[in-house]
């Protein structure tokens, strides 16, 4: 008994569904690896450094090989653009190969082209990166084995394509790893701002990390007292007088000069002339006993370098001085320390700004970026001028007297008080309905 061979026409109908099966869950395997590479690219480069060390420290599941994958930011890019350009072009080379079998070629080629663009786009790339987004951390730690997997496995094609792209780099001249993650100063800023936008840090926290960015780039010159509110004695003074001097202006050391404050001596503490004062049987005694060495610095020297060299010597003092060595003030340890604190006030002292009603009063020795950061207004920064009252001066180009109101774009500065020359308190406000002008300054007596 013989059987009957099948008809012709079936071998070819089931090889044509074995196909379209066959090809259809390669395209679906193939789409998890265009998903897997695309959300590894997102995770591991979003993920900053600092962190994968703590999830180290942590002893967190994949976080050596996540920390040994990134050490080489250049092959782990290598590695998952490799594999995710050979997953996508697999992708295209099947699809087309299945519409050709029910289509014309150029109806395959079109189908494959955009069909699969579409999937890939959806399913391949923002579907996992907007998950890879939001879960990073836990993202690279899962995705961290499977990576360096496929770092064996692609091994040739990593090694040739990594050192094929830095030859590249360095004939195109490009000297900067842009897969590296690093953070800059001003990013680290934006996100203190941030922080506190999004309730995470309160106003007070981000006005003291704000003003430590701004500490190694503050000079002398705008934090010291200035010349004019200098209290001092003279080398011939008695220790009764100087005690008297140090109470009077609630100072605990004052400079001595000899002759005039262009020639300072050196310092003198309280304590010191008290203990003098008290052991001395013949009545007041002189000052020389209590004269310390004064530290003399130039008015542009960076605080911070200059607070590394005052902890050095322990001193609490400097005497600032200008290019041809005239006194133009000094600068405390208190001084530098309130550059990042804040002011702090003694008992009956004013506040530096202080808000009344819709504006504030400023004091007229506070810093211009002080000012603006504390009122949110934008008057100009890093010119001639440091204070409030130098701005006023500067723009007036003349003595001002209390009442006068200057106005510069939409902010309004109304002169509280004038002692002598020197401007004193400055009210500070915004115009709701400014009027134009061409002038940057403009006054108005009221």
């Amino acid at each position: 008994m013989t059987l009957d061979p099948l008809p012709t026409a079936v071998v070819p109908a089931v090889s044509g569904e074995m196909l379209t099966l066959g090809g259809v869950t390669a395209l679906a395997v193939l789409m998890v690896l265009s998903a897997f590479f695309s959300s590894s690219e997102i995770a591991m480069f979003s993920l900053a450094q600092h962190r994968i060390d703590a999830l180290v420290a942590e002893g967190s599941p994949g976080a050596e090989t996540l920390q040994s994958l990134t050490s080489d930011p250049h092959r782990l890019l290598v590695t998952i653009l490799v594999g995710n350009n050979l997953v996508n072009i697999a992708m295209s080379s099947i699809a087309t190969g299945l519409f050709g079998v029910y289509l014309s070629q150029g109806q395959a080629i079109f189908a494959a082209t955009f069909g699969v663009t579409a999937l890939v786009l959806l399913f391949g790339e923002s579907a996992p990166k907007s998950y890879a987004i939001e879960n990073t951390e836990q993202w690279a730690l899962s995705v961290s084995r499977p990576l360096k997997l496929s770092e064996y496995v692609l091994y040739p094609l990593v090694i040739t394509f990594d050192k094929l792209t830095r030859v590249v780099n360095r004939l195109t001249g490009s000297t900067t790893s842009i897969e590296t993650s690093y953070v800059t100063r001003d990013e680290i800023q934006e996100m203190i701002q941030t922080g506190e936008n999004e309730g995470v840090i309160e106003a007070d926290e981000r006005v003291m990390l704000q003003r430590i960015f701004r500490f190694n780039n503050t000079i002398v010159k705008e934090v010291m007292t200035p010349r004019l509110d200098v209290t001092a004695v003279s080398r011939d003074a008695t220790a009764e007088e100087a005690i008297n001097a140090c109470l009077r202006s609630g100072h605990h050391r004052l400079p001595v000069y000899e002759g005039s404050l262009d020639n300072v001596v050196g310092i003198v503490g309280l304590d010191s002339l008290v203990d003098g004062f008290h052991h001395e049987e013949s009545g007041p005694t002189t000052l020389d006993h209590a004269i310390e060495t004064a530290l003399h610095v130039p008015e542009s020297k960076n605080v911070d370098e200059l607070l590394e060299e005052m902890r050095g010597q322990r001193a609490e003092m400097a005497l600032v001085i200008d290019e041809f060595g005239t006194t133009e003030g000094l600068i405390t340890t208190e001084d530098i320390v309130e550059e990042i604190t804040g002011e702090l006030l003694n008992a009956g002292e004013d506040r530096p700004i202080e808000p009344i009603d819709d504006a504030f009063l400023v004091r007229g020795d506070v810093n211009i970026e002080e000012v603006n950061a504390a009122v949110d207004i934008d008057l100009p920064e890093g010119e001639e001028f440091e204070t409030i009252a130098g701005f006023v001066f500067n723009r007036a180009g003349r003595l001002v007297e209390e009442g006068e109101t200057f106005t510069h774009g939409t902010t309004e500065l109304r002169i509280e008080r004038v002692d002598n020359t020197r401007v004193k308190r400055v009210r500070v406000s915004e115009q709701s309905n400014p009027e134009p002008t061409n002038e940057p300054l403009t006054a108005s007596t009221g």
